[in-house]
């Protein structure tokens, strides 16, 4: 059973794909749902997270946040109308990730949110590691983030920050938040469809991991198009 949900995790393939003869799409779910309400994720990923540290190490000196916005057909308590959809149920995503995008918390509110005020709950998602924090930490954030009242909340929490300036187009002052990008294109290209409303206790507490890549990588220019000869 524990390992038909790490392929459903690691593929992003639908419940129905992974269930045989074995096992049933609806078994799954349910043992699932089970083992969550038992709260057996919760050590469990403390233990990876310890694991993946020790044997591989997480780039903790360098962070980067940002948000995204997902569709939320089913609604629920942490959804809202989107702003980028016509009005239909959304919700927003403030991701952080390591150096290498490795996902490292993630807060979940109504669609029609801004990124700034999310920016301290997910930032406290650091405190599970405890004494494992680097002394010296510095948080990428996108232009929307450039405002004095971040900068004192990263100074309250100890940090420094590297917040792109508003009016400066990208990429020339581009930070390392689009660190944040690989990670939130591995989450919402999951195939699978929503199982139920949207709840800030997300129904799967640990996410696929994205494959990693250097921060300066992230930084290339994807475009090399020469220009079009006059004619």
């Amino acid at each position: 059973m524990f390992d038909k949900l790490v392929q459903v995790l690691a593929r992003g393939a639908a419940y129905e794909r992974i269930s045989d003869s074995s096992c049933s799409a609806t078994t799954i779910r349910r043992r699932r749902d089970a083992w969550i309400i038992a709260g057996i994720f919760t050590p469990l990923e403390q233990i990876a997270l310890e694991s993946y540290d020790r044997i591989v190490r997480l780039e903790m000196e360098e962070l980067s946040v940002d948000g995204c916005l997902v569709k939320s057909p089913c609604g629920g308590e942490a959804s809202d109308r989107s702003p980028a959809d016509r009005g239909k149920q959304g919700t927003k995503r403030s991701v952080l990730v390591e150096a290498w995008g490795i996902p490292r918390g993630v807060e979940i509110a109504g669609a029609n949110r801004h990124d700034s005020p999310l920016l301290r709950p997910t930032l406290e998602k650091l405190s599970r590691f405890g004494f494992f924090l680097p002394e010296d930490i510095r948080v990428h954030l996108e232009a929307g983030y450039d405002s004095n009242k971040t900068r004192d909340l990263l100074e309250d929490l100890g940090c420094e920050g590297h917040i792109a300036t508003k009016g400066v187009p990208a990429p020339i002052q581009n930070t390392s938040r689009w660190d944040t990008h690989p990670t939130r294109r591995m989450d919402g290209h999951d195939r699978r469809h929503p199982a139920g409303p949207v709840s800030d206790r997300p129904a799967h507490p640990w996410r696929p991991h994205p494959r990693p890549r250097h921060p300066r990588a992230l930084l290339a220019p994807t475009h090399h198009r020469k220009p079009a000869p006059h004619s």
